[in-house]
């Protein structure tokens, strides 16, 4: 006799994401994880960028600028909230998946497009001001 501990789903985690609806088809299932991880590389390139700003900043040798320091920590903060935002669209798409719902409107996106705008306006200004 099986217990419940024999299901497959029940050894996966999320359980909430793994414990209901039918198993999707894995195309599907792997291109939500190949998106997953395209918003991690995102998230690593912006906190790479961050410190890379603030080692330029270090090296500069004539003390901190509180303009590249803040837009280091924005950098950082963006990649940030890219993977934890990240994390939490693949559990929302993987449910929609599993339940045959229909696949949410991408909140991540928009946020992350008009952000970076902002920080790329913030460091364009930057190199104007400093005469770089």
């Amino acid at each position: 006799m099986a217990s419940e501990n024999d299901d497959p789903a029940c050894r996966r985690w999320p359980h909430r994401i793994y414990g209901v609806g039918d198993e999707p088809d894995p195309r599907f299932t792997l291109a939500n994880e190949r998106t997953f991880l395209a918003w991690i590389r995102t998230a690593l390139a912006l906190m790479a960028a961050g410190v890379g700003v603030e080692a330029l900043n270090a090296a500069a040798g004539t003390g901190s600028d509180p303009l590249r320091t803040s837009l280091a920590v924005l950098l950082l903060l963006a990649g940030v909230v890219c993977s934890v935002a990240a994390f939490g669209r693949w559990m929302t798409m993987e449910r929609a998946l599993r339940t045959n719902s229909p696949l949410p409107p991408p909140k991540l996106a928009p946020i992350l497009g008009f952000g970076l705008g902002v920080i790329g306006l913030g460091a364009l200004a930057l190199l104007l001001i400093s005469g770089f």
